[in-house]
């Protein structure tokens, strides 16, 4: 058998499944979006209150959780709706206290708008160049964690300069995500689209309410 055959064929199988991650993880991501849009209209609709820190971290972990055991059965798709559900619903009060003040839609609408660009110019700049961010992956973990940490002492001790700084750590972080994921999926280092799709939802989420909680404290709200 010829050695070249043999690696050319595998290099081509390789490019095969990277671009079906890549397909199914955008089109799982767009679905998500669209359904987690709706279940926060629905929450601002009915004017639901939060369920509050604890029941929104028991929900999230325990659906991510779900979520990563079954990410290789059809069951994970189910468990990726309901987790971005849970997060949308969690999301229509926190956008309901935003929209009650005097600049709120503007803040909103510039949160979304900002989230949006750095999203699509973070994914078409690792997409064109191909660079390979896997090297950020050990500095997210901590960072994420440490941003984390830092969030809830900013909660309990009612510390705005320390919420405000999280906020903007997790921006930082966020878009980093953004670009370790987007290289991860385009040289095969994820396989798993069900994953990859979380992952990336998770950073536009956390990206979106960051910005917001910064642009409305920048105009004053």
């Amino acid at each position: 058998m010829n050695p070249q055959v043999t690696t050319l064929g595998r290099s081509q199988t390789a490019v095969t499944s990277t671009n079906k991650v890549v397909k199914n993880t955008y089109m799982l991501l767009a679905m998500t979006l669209a359904f987690s849009a709706l279940t926060a209209g629905l929450s601002m609709a009915m004017n639901l209150p939060h369920p509050g820190l604890i029941i929104t971290l028991v929900g999230y972990f325990g659906l991510l959780f779900l979520t990563t055991k079954f990410r290789d059965s059809g069951l994970g798709i189910a468990f990726v709706f309901a987790l971005t559900g849970f997060m949308g619903y969690t999301l229509g009060p926190i956008l309901n206290a935003y929209l009650a003040l005097p600049n709120g839609g503007q803040v909103v609408m510039m949160a979304m708008g900002g989230t949006a660009a750095i999203f699509l110019g973070l994914s078409a700049y690792v997409m064109t160049t191909r660079r390979d961010f896997s090297f950020m992956g050990g500095f997210l973990m901590v960072g994420i964690l440490v941003a984390f940490l830092a969030g809830l002492g900013a909660i309990f001790f009612e510390v705005p300069a320390l919420s405000l700084a999280v906020s903007a750590m997790f921006v930082l972080l966020m878009s980093g995500l953004i670009l370790y994921e987007t290289s991860n999926i385009i040289h095969g280092g994820e396989t798993n689209y069900v994953m990859a799709t979380v992952t990336l939802f998770v950073a536009i989420f956390n990206l979106f309410t960051s910005l917001l909680h910064l642009l409305g404290f920048a105009s004053n709200d």
